[in-house]
């Protein structure tokens, strides 16, 4: 391996297309089933769907860590993915079609967990432990812009082209381009592979136990698993929208591409921020203003200029808490088999994404856009007040 770092910045592209399967979905895909008639409910019920092999990857990443080698993964996934993108684009955004979007949904979803996998698993093997907060400033960032491009530029490009297929073609082939990333990230020495491959499980499982049994590996599993800064009022945003009597264009512009460069700029800061403070402390705070920031887009007038005002705060602080997050994972994680590692943890963090994308359509429903709101406002200070009392209660070394 280079004795020199790859630069940061470089972990921005390979990721990026994880972001765009989640934004097309639900910016472009949402804001069309919406305006075809299907319910909010529906709509989130799908979104929370697509989370589902994100709550379960981690049950398949010893694949990754255990069989071929990062890049070849990387470039297999990649081409799935962008297959995926493209037949969620090719199936009519209706109600009658909700079955087959489920189907692509999961298909495309499970597919972009390998790439996430080896993409995360570049990272940690390149990153030295003083830039963990930068890396993962930097690779939320291509998370949240590749979510901002698939949203944005995908409403934008299935209202202007012909055919609304077009616009996962072009969607798929920029995301097929982000594999060129890869030459400029050294591949990382392979786990041994000695003994039969259920051996290899075990060894694995052996390393991921040696992490999650101390105090800070724990307390990292359940900061992850809380809702704490979940973001999961932007998965709606597009379909609220009417509410703030936002129109296509605006929902396209400033919860796509606009959201994605401010969230891009908001991991920056949170990755900086990180390093220059405890990082699960970095976290909590950053989850409190993003339950902040919901409780003032309730109380504000319901305008367009106030749409654009809190769904662009709203990127930033979730710019912060995601960066929060990988910095506190990479800080707990170590070496050894990365993508098994990060993948348990990330998976409890898409946890609360879903449930809470879930309970927010459901207070939708019953109370309205202010209640959904403020339902996870309340949810995410719960979540940090909880977190807050497990930690002071855990002894100071280890947990057990």
């Amino acid at each position: 391996m280079s004795t020199r770092p790859p630069h940061p910045a470089v972990f921005l592209f390979l990721i990026a297309p994880f972001g765009v399967v989640s934004g097309y979905l639900t910016v472009a895909i949402a804001y069309e089933l919406t305006q075809a008639g299907v319910g909010v409910e529906e709509v989130a019920a799908l979104v929370a769907f697509s989370f589902l092999p994100h709550t379960w990857k981690f049950l398949w990443a010893p694949v990754a860590d255990t069989t071929l080698s990062r890049k070849t993964w990387y470039v297999l996934a990649s081409g799935v993915t962008a297959i995926g993108i493209f037949a969620t684009g090719a199936v009519p955004a209706d109600a009658r079609s909700l079955p087959w979007l489920y189907g692509v949904v999961l298909v495309s979803n499970v597919a972009v967990t390998f790439l996430a996998m080896s993409s995360e698993s570049l990272m940690v093997y390149n990153t030295p432990r003083q830039l963990q907060g930068r890396a993962g400033g930097w690779f939320q960032a291509g998370n949240l812009g590749g979510n901002g491009l698939g949203g944005g530029v995908g409403l934008w490009l299935t209202q202007g082209l012909p055919e609304a297929w077009m616009a996962g073609a072009a969607l798929a082939v920029a995301c097929m381009l982000c594999a060129a990333a890869l030459a400029f990230v050294p591949e990382p020495p392979a786990l041994p592979r000695t003994g039969h491959y259920g051996r290899r499980i075990v060894d694995v499982l052996r390393d991921l136990w040696q992490v999650a049994r101390t105090r800070a590996g724990f307390l990292a599993l359940l900061i992850c698993f809380l809702p704490i800064g979940s973001g999961a009022a932007s998965n709606l945003w597009s379909a609220v929208a009417d509410d703030w009597h936002a129109t296509a264009d605006t929902v396209a512009l400033v919860t796509g591409v606009v959201s994605g460069i401010v969230s891009a700029f908001g991991c920056l800061v949170g990755g900086y921020g990180s390093d220059r403070m405890d990082r699960k402390i970095a976290y909590g705070a950053y989850g409190l203003l993003m339950a902040a920031s919901t409780v003032a887009m309730a109380l504000a007038p319901r305008t367009e200029s106030m749409y654009v005002v809190f769904t662009l705060v709203y990127a930033f602080i979730q710019g912060l808490t995601y960066a929060g997050f990988t910095a506190v994972v990479l800080e707990a994680i170590g070496l050894g088999a990365a993508a098994t590692k990060y993948n348990v943890y990330a998976s409890l963090s898409n946890m609360p994404i879903a449930y809470v994308t879930l309970l927010d359509g459901w207070a939708q429903a019953r109370w309205g856009a202010s209640g959904f709101l403020l339902a996870e406002a309340a949810i995410g200070v719960l979540g940090l007040v909880v977190f807050l009392a497990i930690a002071l209660a855990l002894p100071r070394r280890t947990a057990r």
